[in-house]
């Protein structure tokens, strides 16, 4: 009996079993981005104003990427072509430290708006589907953008006056209830004594896809070969005893070998 073909890279002995229609989504254009975002308004929530006040310094803790916000519009003069406005939404923590109370944790919201231009085909077919919420409903003739971000790094953050501050700082008009509702204590979008700005770095790849109908290549069902693993023990303790010791927890390493992680070297490719 011939080995049988696992899923991916195959040598050129391998046999085609046959050639079948495969409905997915194809990339018909895409692209990646290293930004750094300079000088982005924190936007604080209410609790942590007063604070900021009274401070004489920022610093930053961390940067979380709550949602990005994606809108796609055909570009009228380079046919095929599509913009892709995305709007990052980000919860920043860190502190501020004064003279008389010390160091205070605070929370704000950063906003950060990105546009592309990716080719994105052409398709005039009206879609109907069976599913719930598709027999009655035909799908735009517009290609799906897809946007995959990691979480920024945090470049910088510095406190300034708001007499100091730039006139053409991004005025917030509106914020989705659900972002809202990351903030519980509400946050506070004008008549600040003092602002808080922060750069971060962000990595992200946005692409432009189609439902397509591809003819692939079969080799044979995937069938997976791992059997499933459970316990059928009645003793705790028995499964706890199997469980490997946890030294890492307990022993720190010497070194650490952060060479893959993009969090590793700032501003290194």
């Amino acid at each position: 009996m011939a080995d049988r073909v696992m899923p991916g890279p195959v040598d050129s002995s391998a046999c085609v079993r046959e050639a079948v229609c495969v409905h997915t989504q194809k990339i018909y254009d895409s692209c990646r981005d290293k930004d750094c975002i300079e000088d982005l308004r924190l936007y604080p929530d209410t609790a942590s104003q007063a604070y900021i006040a009274n401070a004489i310094g920022v610093r930053a803790k961390s940067a979380e990427l709550l949602y990005a916000a994606i809108d796609v519009e055909e570009v009228a003069f380079n046919r095929g072509y599509f913009t892709v406005d995305v709007r990052f939404f980000y919860k920043i923590k860190g502190e501020a430290y004064s003279l008389n109370c010390g160091a205070e944790r605070i929370t704000g919201l950063c906003v950060f708006d990105k546009r592309v231009l990716l080719f994105g085909s052409e398709g005039n077919a009206k879609i109907f589907t069976s599913r719930p919420g598709g027999a009655s409903a035909a799908r735009t003739n517009l290609p799906l953008a897809v946007v995959e971000a990691v979480d920024p790094i945090v470049l910088g953050i510095k406190l300034t006056e708001v007499c100091d501050s730039s006139s053409g700082d991004f005025e917030l008009a509106e914020i989705p209830q659900f972002i809202s509702a990351a903030f519980p204590n509400g946050l506070l979008l004008t008549n600040e004594s003092k602002r808080v700005y922060v750069t971060l770095g962000q990595f992200s790849i946005i692409r432009l896809e189609r439902d397509s109908q591809l003819l692939m290549p079969v080799y044979d069902y995937c069938m997976p070969e791992k059997e499933c693993v459970g316990s059928s023990e009645d003793d705790p303790c028995e499964l706890f005893k199997r469980i490997r010791f946890p030294v890492d927890e307990f022993f720190p390493p010497d070194t650490l070998d952060n060479s893959d992680s993009y969090k590793s070297v700032i501003g290194n490719d």
